[in-house]
């Protein structure tokens, strides 16, 4: 018996050791990994070079460190430029003088019209320079079309398109289903637009939800519209007429209706750019690519700071993860923005489409707290809508782009049901005992609300509603009747945001930084973004799990990934939420 545990002793001593051993050697592959993939050499842009744009990736508010990006792991091998590289980079092209131009190759964009708008302005101002912009592919998706149509020439492929047949928004309706399953989703909320749950208990849309969609749909419309009627010189009523008729469907119509400047296959692509760059016929282009192309390090000695505080994901309490607004930590950023004497001015990047109510009112907490001591300037990205207008609100300003997803100051609490699919559909019951009439208020699934149960959760859900709207009603310096008016959950775009007072000004982050600075009377100034962000090793090693099970769901769903997700999302819905209605698809 002694030899008997002495063998299990070695054995589990060497599983141990082994252990350790392992992962330490684990430790030195992934550091290994990390040093290889960061250390890569630094591209040297030579004289007479072309910048090299393409989109094949989703934009993000900031760029994700990822040193594995060139590497084979499922989950990890996608590069990410987010929106500030890609702006910082476009206005370094401008001033390098070994850029000469920029080759623009789009087929399709993954981000937001706002986001697009913020690009475009980018683009709009490196030809300012008198440099040129040449935008060539097989086929243009409408926002592909929307960022191309600021180039000098736009050129197709002979045997492509261009997508241009106006703008459409869709939404899953998942009524039916919930009743196949046995679920019956408890709604309770406030505000004739807070459409959020209409997919829980509807096959269509409402009357007032179809409305406010027509509407802020045709704001996004009207300005992409315009903007493409002013880069190619074509009147509105033109273009309209082209996407009304679906006018152009192939690479002919797109040339016949001046959507396109010329059909070129690539080869002659090539020597259009050589003639430009008065390169030689036998020579090759010289060309770097956006995402290798270095903007220039911050090297100001400037003390003073114009902070840039990036918020983007859904609202959750606690710390949240890498995609969401944490209320723990997004307060935390702000205390120390707040408390350091060098920051001098505050903008607040939201890019959120809402989320807890009470995580929302945490942070607004902060805002309000910061605006006391020093500017606090919001800058709107995609989406600040519902929780993340309420984060907003307070801040000493508000600048949105045209076609920013913004208002829907609403709330709403979902409760579902599960008595049918337990009970009826596999066989499960649940029983106990409880102390009081409201123990187990929201806790047994198998039982729908009582009356008074459902006029309890109505009377929390008008509660915060109405603090909802005395947080904008202080912050926007209107009366709590006012806000109502324009709040019922209504989604507005950010022009429509404008005229009826939600938002100050239109313009970009770079725009907020400029008027941060003024409003805190500072002409030097050094930007800096906060959080600070993680270090290759610890994002790894935090998002391990979560990427490689993104990565397989994605493999194994494909194109039904989005509304798996939707699916889930809904499961992890808990509270009262200050959410945007749906997910917004605009194609």
């Amino acid at each position: 018996m002694r030899s008997f545990f002495k063998y299990v002793l070695a054995t589990v001593t060497g599983i141990v050791i082994s252990t350790v051993v392992l992962f330490v050697i684990a430790l030195g592959i992934i550091g290994a990994l990390v040093t290889s993939a960061s250390s890569e050499k630094e591209v040297i842009v030579k004289d007479n070079t072309l910048l090299y744009l393409t989109f094949n990736h989703a934009i993000s508010e900031r760029s994700v460190e990822n040193p594995f990006g060139s590497l084979d792991i499922p989950g990890y091998n996608l590069k990410n430029l987010g929106l500030d590289d890609i702006l910082a980079r476009i206005r370094n092209a401008k001033e390098d003088g070994k850029i000469k131009g920029i080759y623009m190759d789009a087929s399709t964009i993954a981000t937001g019209f706002a986001s697009l708008k913020e690009i475009r302005d980018a683009l709009l101002d490196f030809k300012s320079s008198g440099k040129f912009i040449v935008a060539y592919n097989e086929g243009y998706s409408q926002k592909a079309y929307y960022l191309a149509s600021v180039a000098d020439q736009v050129y197709v492929n002979p045997e492509g398109t261009i997508d241009f047949k106006g703008l459409a928004s869709s939404t899953m309706f998942m009524k039916d289903a919930f009743d196949k399953f046995g679920v019956d989703m408890q709604v309770i909320k406030v505000g004739t637009f807070k459409s959020a749950v209409e997919p829980y208990f509807l096959n269509e849309m409402s009357a007032a939800n179809r409305l406010q969609v027509n509407s802020y749909l045709g704001s996004i419309y009207d300005s992409f519209i315009q903007e493409i009627s002013a880069s190619r010189k074509m009147s509105a009523d033109s273009l309209r007429n082209i996407a009304n008729n679906y006018l152009v469907r192939n690479a002919d119509d797109a040339v016949r209706y001046k959507l396109a400047d010329a059909k070129l296959y690539k080869d002659e692509l090539i020597s259009e750019l050589k003639k430009k760059l008065n390169v030689a016929t036998k020579d090759d282009l010289s060309i770097v690519s956006l995402m290798d192309y270095k903007s220039k390090t911050n090297t100001s000695s400037e003390t003073s700071q114009v902070a840039v505080l990036y918020a983007e994901g859904a609202i959750v309490s606690g710390e949240g993860s890498k995609d969401e607004i944490g209320s723990d930590k997004i307060s935390r950023e702000l205390r120390k923005l707040r408390e350091n004497e060098d920051v001098k001015a505050v903008v607040f990047r939201v890019n959120s489409p809402g989320g807890s109510a009470l995580a929302s009112d945490v942070i607004w907490r902060e805002v309000e707290l910061t605006k006391k001591v020093k500017p606090i300037i919001v800058s709107m990205g995609d989406y600040a809508a519902s929780g993340g207008y309420y984060i907003s609100a307070a801040a000493d300003s508000i600048f949105a782009e045209n076609n920013t997803i913004t208002g829907s100051i609403g709330v709403f609490g979902v409760i579902p049901n599960f008595k049918n699919l337990l009970n009826n559909k596999i066989g499960v019951h649940f029983d106990g005992v409880k102390t009081g009439k409201f123990s187990d208020l929201g806790m047994v699934p198998d039982r729908p609300l009582t009356a008074e149960e459902r006029d309890i959760i109505q009377m929390e859900v008008n509660r915060v509603y109405q603090t909802f709207m005395k947080r904008v009603s202080d912050g926007r310096k209107i009366t709590v009747a006012q806000v109502d008016t324009i709040g019922q959950g209504r989604v507005w775009t950010g022009k429509q945001a404008l005229e009826i007072g939600l938002v100050d000004r239109i313009g970009g982050v770079d725009d907020a930084i400029k008027s941060a600075a003024k409003k805190a009377k500072i002409a030097q100034y050094a930007v800096k973004q906060y959080p600070a962000k993680d270090d290759a090793l610890s994002m790894f090693l935090n998002s391990s799990k979560e990427k490689v099970q993104i990565w397989m769901a994605q493999q194994q769903m494909g194109e039904f990934y989005n509304y798996f997700n939707v699916i889930k999302n809904v499961s992890n819905q808990s509270g009262i939420m200050a959410k945007l209605p749906y997910s917004i698809e605009i194609h």
